[in-house]
């Protein structure tokens, strides 16, 4: 099927021990007309080598990496391999790209970055004007780089930047073309995020689109949802960042409380369970929050049924959304101002 822009996007988001391990998500994906393929950052099969293996099997889909981070390559070879994607799959990319722990920083480069949001902004501008056929000469604190690449007709791609908190959106407003986001719910989108793109993209003529990767968890006999809530987003939670970002937006988490942590993922939206038709009618909260590309993340079902079962789930979700497609734009049509509640409308365990 082809790519449908108005469908939701499908995520991987383990690291792969080989590509066929993804290849039911990426046959998934074309089956179902998914907008596209994401990846995450993975130190098993390298994202860009994996979905390159997935094109030459036949599975060229649009792609992102969601995120790459950018002390692991300089961003003239950034640059070359998101381009490379493009030319492979002849399909848009997004090109998505994140900073990292300071200690991750640190131990590549020596010392944490003084100023992500410059190390960012800087790394980000250079990777765009080298895809957009131009000459790039920095000599700043984070990189250097005097150079252009050679031109060659390929897809569009899209340079991303990873967005938690306004500073960063603020700086993604500057620089990106997308700003991806990771367990924010609707109304922190609209309320804090989407305002801080907009002031970052003052001198631009449209601030970055928005990318939103979401947590669903289908019901299904013998499916905790709550237990299954907090298996998916573990490792977040224990970042401080994120849980800063969750308390920021309302949601309070407790590392001394999981039930009560669990509670606030799934009332707040972060964790959308139900059947398909009402994680589309939630996965809907996001779009009204101004998400333009929300991005299925099946982790809580990858982790304890497998790859497969996730697959066939993310294909349910998908036809869901597309079938309350009509009802949603009537919707649209009845109520024009960007809602920021919290999600209330999939079938949320409290």
């Amino acid at each position: 099927m082809t790519p449908d822009p108005a469908a939701p996007a499908v995520l991987y988001p383990l690291q792969p021990d080989h590509p066929e391990l993804v290849a039911p998500f990426a046959a998934a994906a074309q089956r179902s007309g998914a907008r596209r393929l994401w990846l995450c950052q993975s130190f098993r099969a390298e994202p860009h080598q994996t979905l390159a293996y997935l094109a030459g099997r036949g599975h060229a889909v649009p792609v992102g990496t969601a995120v790459t981070l950018l002390p692991l390559r300089h961003p003239y070879e950034a640059a070359v391999q998101a381009r490379s994607l493009a030319l492979l799959t002849d399909a848009p990319v997004v090109a998505g790209f994140g900073i990292g722990s300071p200690g991750f920083v640190a131990g590549l480069t020596g010392q944490p970055y003084a100023s992500p949001r410059r190390a960012v902004r800087d790394y980000l501008a250079s990777v765009r004007t080298l895809l957009d056929g131009g000459t790039v000469a920095q000599d700043g604190p984070y990189h250097r780089l005097n150079g252009s690449l050679a031109q060659l007709p390929y897809a569009r791609v899209e340079v991303g930047a990873a967005v938690l908190r306004p500073g960063m959106a603020r700086t993604a407003g500057e620089v990106a073309d997308v700003a991806i986001t990771w367990m924010t719910p609707p109304g922190y989108l609209a309320d804090t995020l989407a305002p801080a793109l907009a002031e970052g993209a003052r001198e631009r003529p449209a601030p970055p689109r928005i990318a939103t990767a979401v947590h669903v968890i289908p019901t299904a006999p013998g499916r905790d949802p709550r237990a299954l809530a907090l298996a998916a987003t573990r490792e977040h939670l224990a970042a401080p960042h994120y849980a800063d970002m969750l308390r920021r937006a309302g949601v309070p988490v407790d590392p001394h409380d999981p039930e009560a942590t669990a509670r606030a993922l799934l009332d707040s939206g972060v964790v959308l369970t139900g059947t398909p038709e009402e994680i589309a009618e939630g996965l809907g909260e996001y779009r009204r929050a101004g998400v333009d590309e929300v991005v299925l993340n099946p982790a809580a079902v990858l982790l304890t049924e497998g790859v497969h079962a996730a697959a066939e789930e993310i294909g349910r979700i998908i036809a869901a959304c597309r079938a309350a497609r009509p009802q949603q734009a009537a919707d649209r049509g009845q109520h024009a101002a960007p809602v920021s509640a919290p999600v209330a409308s999939a079938r949320l365990l409290g």
